[in-house]
Parts: C-alpha cells; structure tokens; sequence
C-alpha cells in the first residue's frame, strides 16, 4: 500500500529524501536533495539555490523509474480567495499546492459552479493547466482564466493567459516549449454563481442521475461523477496507481477508416475537426491486457487504462511494462498509445 503524501520539514534542504509517499503508485524514489517550497519566497530560493531536477506537486501523474541525481522541488503553495466577482460570475484563485479536490468540493460549497465534472481528479492545482485534465465532457481550459508563475532562470513571478499556455488534449505549452522554463504557483478560475448548461451527456452521468433519483444541478453532478470513478478507478491509498496511464488516440479519418477495417466493432467519439477518438482502455482491453499482472505491477481489472503497483515494485518494472503494452497495441491495431503520465 502506498504511503500518504508525505510532508517533509518544509522551506529547508533535505539530503537523500524518499520520495515514495510523494509519488500515488506508491514507487520507491530517492532525491539527492529535496526542498518543499510553501510560498513564493521559499519558492525563489530554493531556484536560487540550485536548477531543479523534477518539480513535484501531487504526485498523481509522474513515473518514477530511477532515482533523482539533483533537486526536487515540491510546490507545496496553499491558499484560496475570490480575486473577482459579479452578479454571475466570479474569479477564484487557488495556490498551486492545493489539493484539486477539495478546491472543486470548496467552489461547490461557494456555490460556485463549473468544475463539477472533474470531481475526484487526484492531484495539485499546479498540475491541472500542465496536463489540462478533463473528464467527462469538460477540461480545464473551459473555466482557465490565468495563472501565475516564477521564472526558473530570472526568479521574476510572471502572468500567463490561456494563449500562452495554448492548451490542447491533455497538452499545454508547459509540456512543449514552455517546459522547465517556470514554476506555477497559482491558477485563477472564471466560475458562475448562476444556472449554467450541465454537461450530462459524457460516459454514465445521465444514467448515474436517474439511478440515484436526483435532480441535474451541480451538486448532483459532481457526487454521480464521484460514484463513477469510485466504481472504476482504484484509491491510490490502497493500491498505487497514476490514473489513466495512456492518452485517448485521436485518429485522422483516414488512419480510423483503417482501424475500422481491422475491427469493424471498435469503440470511437467523433470530434469536431473531423479527427475520431479512440477509448485507449477498449484497445488495451481487447489487447488482452486488462486484469494482467506481473509480481507487484499490473493493469487493473476494472480498467484497462490504469497501470497498478500493488506493493513493492519499481518504476522500471512498471515503464517496460507499459512500453509492452505500446507495442502490442500498435502490432494488432495500428495505433501508437501516448503515455498521459509523465516519465522520468
């Protein structure tokens, strides 16, 4: 079982730090040195001290297949407050380190609607605009506003919009040529405090409503997509995982026309510039992968997508099993599978 985000003595230098409860599959890692920054001046010294080796937040969506030879920085940022308000909307800013969760249950609280759909998503808010993580029907570029963030080169904290982060599925400019040139320490949301359109229509929320008896409002929406991914996805407290470990594929027509041909039966989502998404978990699936297990590492048997260290294993162990899965995919379908986690 993998251990509780753990906490070291924060604004201080710690050398030769486990990293295992600071990463969800629970891998065993170790840092050179390790700094958990908990405001922006912490922040800037611990850059001033030394480039970072790996930035961490939540520690939902990173790989760790070997040790760190450097610096980890921890963003570890906390804070909420309303930075802008209007008779229907209002502008919520949340520090990079605040568990992304809570943020959403704490605009639900407000009343402030908007996120519902990413209810139960692990990870930081500094992670969210990084990965633009979506699920069912939303994404976080749907409600972005901007965020802050500090230079690593010149330390001065800057202002990026939603151009500059030029978002795309499951990308922004911070995992192209933006990487390792800043260090977010908060994000601002535009959320309404009036009825919005519910986004009902994506995997089993619809369904999940009328099976609860409840009535669409935010609220209801945000505890079906929690019942959902409850049924589905696996606690990281009890067995580690990342989450979706692979991308969707998104398929040109003419690569889908040659799917189709090969499986007349597969699973797609049409999407607006003409391209088809693909479940990768239907893929990994019908690959013959779901419920595999090797020693302490897997793929789990309620969803094919989500890689599991069941205790004990490595980050290697867990990466050549995934790249197993890449290949045999691509040999019986055609389709190359990006990994959605990041890989160090």
């Amino acid at each position: 079982m993998p251990a509780t985000l753990a906490a070291h003595a924060p604004d201080v230098v710690h050398h030769d730090a486990s990293l295992r409860g600071l990463n969800t599959f629970g891998l065993e890692a170790r840092a050179a040195r390790y700094f958990r920054a908990t405001s922006v001046a912490s922040l800037r010294r611990a850059l001033a001290l030394e480039a970072p080796a790996l930035v961490l937040g939540g520690g939902s969506n990173v790989l760790l297949t070997r040790d760190v030879d450097g610096l980890v920085l921890h963003v570890d940022i906390r804070g909420r407050r309303v930075v802008e308000a209007t008779e229907t909307e209002v502008v919520v800013e949340a520090g990079a380190g605040e568990n992304w969760h809570e943020f959403v249950m704490y605009t639900l609280e407000e009343g402030y609607g908007g996120l519902e759909n990413l209810s139960l998503i692990p990870g930081s808010v500094g992670a969210t605009p990084v990965q633009n993580i979506g699920a069912y029907g939303v994404e976080v570029r749907d409600r972005f506003v901007s965020l802050g963030a500090v230079d690593r080169e010149t330390l001065e904290t800057v202002e990026l919009d939603a151009e500059a982060c030029a978002f795309g599925y499951r990308d922004s400019s911070f995992k192209r040529h933006l990487r390792n040139r800043y260090v977010i320490t908060h994000v601002r949301f535009r959320l309404t405090r009036a009825a919005h359109e519910l986004r009902l229509d994506y995997g089993d929320i619809r369904a999940e409503l009328e099976r609860a008896g409840a009535k669409p409002s935010t609220r209801s929406v945000s505890e079906a997509v929690i019942a959902i991914r409850r049924s589905k996805l696996p606690d990281p407290a009890a067995i580690g995982n990342g989450g979706s470990f692979f991308k969707n594929p998104e398929l040109s027509a003419a690569e889908f026309a040659a799917l189709e041909r090969r499986r007349p039966d597969v699973r797609s989502y049409p999407l607006p510039d003409g391209r088809v998404k693909v479940p990768a978990a239907w893929l990994i699936d019908q690959a013959g992968w779901k419920g595999h297990r090797r020693g302490p590492i897997g793929v789990h048997d309620k969803q094919a997508l989500v890689l599991v260290n069941h205790g004990g294993g490595s980050g290697a162990e867990l990466w050549a099993l995934a790249c197993e899965i890449q290949a045999d995919v691509e040999e019986k379908f055609g389709v190359r599978l990006e990994p959605e986690v990041n890989v160090v």
